[in-house]
């Protein structure tokens, strides 16, 4: 669905030009980890006691699932898994 108007449109394009690459760039960061947070707490509150493990799969499945094919999902799955590694914040 598109409802913006197309000079509207333009407008925010024109303005999202005008900052400098380090800006969108911040921009599109800030984003991504807001985005983040998001489905990590979605997770978690599905499951309140999800492992770091279960949390990382959870954020694959949400962000990259629909990439990946059943068996190379399957073997992503199982290597986070077998990492040891903290949920990166």
């Amino acid at each position: 669905m598109k409802d913006t108007p197309p000079e509207m449109d333009a407008r925010y394009q024109d303005m999202l030009m005008q900052r400098s690459g380090e800006e969108r760039l911040m921009m599109g960061c800030s984003m991504r980890e807001t985005s983040r947070t998001l489905v990590e707490a979605s997770i978690r509150e599905q499951d309140p006691q999800a492992t770091p493990e279960t949390v990382r799969k959870g954020l694959f499945l949400r962000f990259y699932g629909h990439e990946f094919d059943a068996d190379s999902r399957r073997k992503i799955l199982a290597a986070i898994e077998s990492t040891t590694h903290p949920v990166a914040k």
